[in-house]
């Protein structure tokens, strides 16, 4: 089971034992390609329902510090979106039931060409596609590529969208939507935004699909309390900045255990 059946089924998981998903988030080839292969494998190991998979870009607009280090660090490593289709598919190799999603900006993909690119992605056995800087105006030649490949694309909604708007992506989004928490950047922060919870259930009344909230996540606390609203929880930067320390795999593992543990809904 691959692409959209695979993100519909964790989603239905998680549903029927009253917990929201967690999808962690690692920079490919940070520090290094072998190592972040490693660190893939040690979120899966440590709980991860779904796992985001960053491409390098050299302008990474909607990311944070530790975000825009990994990916600068991972370029300089010579990491390409070739390295990161082949580290996608040992991942398919290693842990074939666990969905993964590219989360990459627009221009490396064009570069590499949308249909070659697409098709790569279902060979590699990647299920789902995350473009933070790809509008759903501007989306639907990727969009039809990605139905024709079986690939998942999933969008964003900022937390100021009208309402007419949400109805439109929702519609268009596959497998979940993409909620961002905040206005700005990615990055890990002390608390969470005081609307979140009014935002997430405008959101929900809006589409039936799972909403996923993402952008500042970085506790278990905060977690079990997104977990309380949404469907699924989105831990970015908080999972990078451990993947450079020197007990890294166990660290990662065990971070994404404490996250998991906390998002049993009440």
């Amino acid at each position: 089971m691959t692409g959209l059946r695979s993100i519909e089924e964790v989603f239905l998981a998680a549903r029927s034992s009253d917990r929201a998903v967690l999808i962690p988030y690692v920079t490919l080839g940070y520090p290094t390609p072998e190592r972040s292969s490693e660190l893939a494998d040690a979120a899966i190991a440590g709980g991860a329902d779904i796992l985001e998979l960053g491409i390098p870009f050299s302008d990474p607009l909607a990311d944070g510090r530790a975000i825009q280090h990994a990916t600068h660090e991972a370029l300089a490593q010579g990491t390409t979106v070739r390295t990161c289709l082949e580290l996608a598919a040992q991942l398919r190799a290693d842990w074939p039931e666990t969905p993964l999603l590219f989360m990459g900006y627009l221009n490396p993909i064009l570069a590499f060409g949308e249909p070659a690119f697409c098709r790569a992605c279902r060979e590699a056995g990647v299920d789902g596609l995350i473009v933070p800087d790809l509008p759903p105006e501007e989306g639907g030649r990727i969009e039809e590529l990605c139905r024709r490949e079986g690939v998942a694309l999933v969008y964003l909604i900022a937390p100021n969208t009208p309402s007419e708007r949400i109805r439109a992506i929702c519609e268009r989004s596959q497998g979940y939507v993409y909620l961002v928490s905040v206005t700005g950047t990615t990055g890990a922060r002390e608390r969470l935004p005081s609307r979140l919870a009014n935002v997430v259930a405008g959101v929900k009344r809006l589409t039936d699909k799972p909403v996923a909230v993402g952008f500042g996540i970085s506790t278990p606390e905060q977690a079990a309390t997104v977990a309380q609203l949404a469907d699924g929880v989105i831990v970015g930067s908080a999972v990078v900045r451990l993947c450079n320390s020197p007990e890294a795999l166990s660290d990662v593992r065990s971070f994404i255990s404490e996250l998991r543990g906390a998002m049993v809904k009440t």
